[in-house]
């Protein structure tokens, strides 16, 4: 007899301590991922909490235990983790981390070679399967554990400053609230070494010791009731901009210099202007869920939109398979091509500093245009017993209406001056909805009503 592994998602791992995710299973997951992929050499790192140690500390015996050689990290951001991959030419990379989850939750993100993603119908189906079967033997040749922490540190943070031209900026003025998570150590080796470059940047830093409490929140910077205390920051200090990172930080937010936040849809927008300004004609991916301001900006600019289904693992695929410049995602990942198609936290602000010190303007100038041509919703969830059922319902009631119906994630609804996407949600148990307009931000409110009324009668 078998365990139903139900903490596997759609492209990871991620689950409830005590309920479907501990130490054992861990094991057993690292051990499946070592033979589905025959590795010999696996990077490890964890993120804040204070779970992750013990459960890394599994992952890594596991590993040995299959005659692997390990690069243990230590606490690092899961970016770390596709760095290093790729740096040290290991066979594969984990990553111990629940991301923005509530403290009592974890889980693992796992890439093979060259910081690939997993094939989630192939590859990670085959690692639940035995992992669930738990059929293992220790290999007769012991693997051996290597502590790497502060060469990848180093290598990381010259790696991703390389990407980046900074202008030797003077008097900017950033907040940063690293919510508790990862995100510190990281960010002071990046900044340190910005100084010693010669920008002169003035960083006010927030939540920035690593907590595995979260005394400050669980770190989540897109939950509108975080957004208070980097909005106050960003307006108390007169700050240029505001980040804030989740977790892992393989998430960046933004706000702008009057404390309000950023819709990362914008940001996306943004980026793709600045990267095809560097590479006319370029691909750029992004998510369904709202995609008419990225296709202006990237169809004006002279590049290609390639839609993915949301969700790390697609749309790295989809970026490799384009070889995409620029990727992003609504929910405030950001993926690029010359960091091995992998999304990062920490490049986005980066990028964004370079914005606003090139344009000479504020962030809310940057992206007035775009926000007003295409007001959005931002998502909103919904609670459903039924998904399956209720978006049918949805379905039926717009698709004689309906100029375009789309299906790559979820279901895609455009009208002459409005669009929706309604999809279920990769990792928790909620329904997910965004609508955009054309200029019409009530048009936008009337609308989220309207198909709300429709989610609540279906589930009569």
């Amino acid at each position: 007899m078998t365990d139903s592994l139900d903490c596997f998602t759609a492209y990871d791992v991620r689950g409830q301590l005590g309920v479907n995710f501990n130490e054992d299973i861990c094991s057993r997951i690292g051990r499946a991922f070592v033979r589905v992929l025959n590795a010999r050499t696996v990077v490890v790192g964890c993120d804040s909490r204070l779970s992750s140690p013990r459960l890394a500390q599994s992952v890594i015996k596991s590993l040995i235990s299959e005659g692997v050689e390990v690069l243990d990290l230590g606490m690092a951001g899961t970016e770390e983790v596709y760095f290093a991959t790729s740096y040290f030419g290991a066979d594969g990379g984990i990553e111990i981390t629940a991301s923005h989850n509530p403290e009592d939750y974890n889980g693992l993100k796992m890439v093979k070679s060259n910081s690939r993603p997993l094939d989630a119908k192939l590859e990670l189906l085959k690692i639940k399967v035995l992992a669930e079967n738990d059929n293992f033997s220790d290999s007769r040749i012991k693997g051996k554990y290597n502590d790497v922490s502060k060469i990848a540190r180093e290598a990381y943070v010259t790696k991703v400053l390389s990407l980046i031209n900074i202008p030797l900026v003077n008097n900017l003025k950033i907040i940063v609230n690293c919510g508790n998570g990862a995100a510190g150590p990281t960010f002071d080796a990046i900044a340190k070494q910005l100084t010693n470059l010669g920008a002169n940047i003035n960083f006010i830093l927030i939540g920035f010791e690593p907590d595995g409490t979260f005394p400050n929140g669980v770190p989540n910077p897109s939950l509108p009731k975080n957004h208070e205390i980097t909005s106050n920051a960003v307006i108390n200090h007169k700050a240029d901009f505001g980040i804030a990172f989740d977790g892992d930080f393989d998430r960046c937010f933004f706000f702008d210099e009057c404390g309000e936040f950023v819709p990362s849809e914008y940001i996306i927008g943004l980026f793709a202007g600045y990267f095809l300004d560097k590479e006319s004609g370029a691909r750029i991916v992004h998510d369904p869920r709202l995609v008419w301001n990225n296709e202006n900006i990237i169809l004006k600019k002279g590049g290609k939109p390639i839609q993915s289904r949301t969700g790390h693992a697609f749309v790295k695929q989809v970026m490799r398979d384009e070889n995409a410049i620029y990727g992003g995602e609504m929910s405030g990942h950001h993926y690029f091509r010359d960091f091995y198609f992998c999304d990062s936290g920490m490049i986005p602000w980066l990028i964004m500093i370079n914005l606003i010190s090139k344009s000479n303007s504020k962030l809310s100038a940057l992206i007035k245009r775009s926000s007003s041509a295409f007001p959005s919703s931002g998502e909103r969830n919904f609670v459903v017993e039924n998904v399956r059922k209720v978006i049918k319902s949805v379905e039926k009631n717009y698709e004689s209406i309906a100029l375009k119906i789309e299906k790559l994630d979820g279901i895609s609804f455009s009208f002459q001056d409005w669009r929706f996407n309604i999809r279920p949600s990769n990792t928790e148990p909620l329904l997910r909805l965004n609508v955009e307009s054309k200029g019409n931000p009530s048009l936008v409110e009337e609308k989220v009503k309207e198909i709300e009324l429709l989610l609540f009668n279906s589930c009569d």
